[in-house]
């Protein structure tokens, strides 16, 4: 089996919509090989392997890891092997209660790791791990809404938190939040299509401005009176320089002296990714930020060993671009071929964003395969690509790491 995977990551967030870890789902780049998911101690070591490849703190930025295990995986001791501190131990659904299971997790506990009941149905056989687990999550396709209330007060006498998994709408999110669920995971918080588009506000329109001002090598001062009609985007992007550029070792005093210290490059991308935090969120840590920053810096860092991009000079910022662009259109109610007009993109990107067509419209394909953990058709398209799955796993390293504090610019 390939050692080289594909990880997919799925957000888990809290009551607030904020982003409390991601389920990590990995698959080998060869398409040939046997789902990584398999069991058995070859999965263990394969896993093992790849978050030791990729660093643990770099692909979860610093949140919790949600990993799937069947028990023979539980039972290796290559599992005690991984960071207690970042991880959560999911046990499948196919687990059966017994004396060794409740010893195993006790063990597990005791060595600082976080325990999860996976798709869990409730069942009395249970309740000796439901003392011991931290989190229960219930799926949502095999438990009927209406019997929620029932499961839930079974379940809220022991000190487990319940996750709401398979969370595919917000109606479902609501109701679950409303029956008081801690946690919530879904392609709800991973699709930008299923969210209520905004109107294109000042903010947004002044962030558009800006991104064609950078593109075009504008000047300091006609970046500063782009500004100068909203102040409180000023501050807004102000913030975000200071605590992402530099965190508390310089303090940025205003927009040219922010331009100077973190480089245009970086400022252009932090405007980028700015159209995606409406006002009142906490810019970074909303999921669909998330998204489409892990988005265009993947799409980067494909570019930079793309057989044919590889050769153009400004091919990865165009790549980057067009990631970030390509979920403007669900966010805000105006057409895509209006972005395109506004931002005087070229025709590569224009053909991408329109109709997934050419070199660019490829790798947006490839990404919109992992978005939804099909890693498979990913792993497919990179091929036919002519990308070396040896690359791969550094590549989505640099993509989930680039707005790391301290780095890019």
């Amino acid at each position: 089996m390939s050692e080289n995977c594909l990880i997919g990551r799925q957000p888990i967030m809290d009551r607030n919509e904020h982003l409390y870890g991601y389920e990590l789902l990995f698959r080998s780049t060869d398409v040939n090989a046997a789902d990584i998911r398999d069991s058995g101690r070859s999965t263990a070591n394969v896993i093992i392997n790849t978050l030791a490849s990729f660093g643990i703190m770099d692909l979860l930025a610093g949140r919790k890891g949600f990993i799937n295990v069947d028990l023979d995986m539980l039972m290796d001791e290559v599992l005690e092997l991984l960071p207690p501190e970042h991880i959560v131990i999911e046990l499948l659904e196919s687990i059966e209660p017994s004396p060794a299971l409740v010893e195993r997790c006790l063990l597990l506990k005791e060595a600082g790791f976080v325990l999860a009941l996976d798709d869990h149905q409730y069942s009395p056989d249970f309740a000796e791990l439901y003392a011991i687990v931290d989190i229960v999550k219930i799926d949502l396709l095999l438990t009927p809404l209406e019997s929620l209330p029932e499961i839930i007060g079974f379940l809220r006498p022991y000190p487990c938190k319940l996750l709401a998994e398979k969370v595919e709408s917000i109606e479902l999110f609501r109701a679950c939040h409303a029956l008081g669920f801690d946690y919530f995971q879904g392609y709800y918080f991973a699709r930008p299509d299923v969210l209520k588009k905004r109107k294109m506000d000042e903010h947004a329109a002044t962030l558009l401005k800006l991104m064609r001002l950078l593109a075009e090598d504008a000047n300091v001062e006609d970046l500063e009176q782009a500004f100068r009609g909203s102040p409180t985007l000023t501050y807004k992007l102000l913030m975000l320089v200071n605590s992402v550029a530099f965190g508390h070792r310089h303090k940025i005093q205003g927009l040219r002296h922010a331009i100077a210290m973190t480089g245009r490059v970086q400022i252009k991308r932090w405007v980028q990714l700015a159209l995606f935090a409406a006002d009142g969120d906490d810019a970074f840590d909303h999921p669909l930020v998330d998204l489409a920053a892990t988005r265009a810096g993947f799409m980067e860092q494909l570019a930079f060993v793309h057989p044919h991009l590889r050769l153009e000079e400004e091919s990865a910022e165009r790549a980057f671009m067009t990631g970030i662009l390509s979920l403007m259109e669900s966010i805000y109610n105006i057409a895509i071929e209006d972005i395109i007009a506004n931002l005087n993109l070229n025709e590569e990107i224009a053909a991408a964003l329109i109709d997934r067509t050419g070199h660019y419209g490829n790798l947006l394909k490839v990404m919109e395969h992992i978005e939804v953990l099909d890693m498979w058709s990913a792993a497919e398209m990179l091929a036919s690509i002519g990308i070396s799955p040896d690359t791969v796993p550094g590549l989505q390293l640099r993509a989930f790491n680039w707005r790391k504090p301290g780095e890019g610019g």
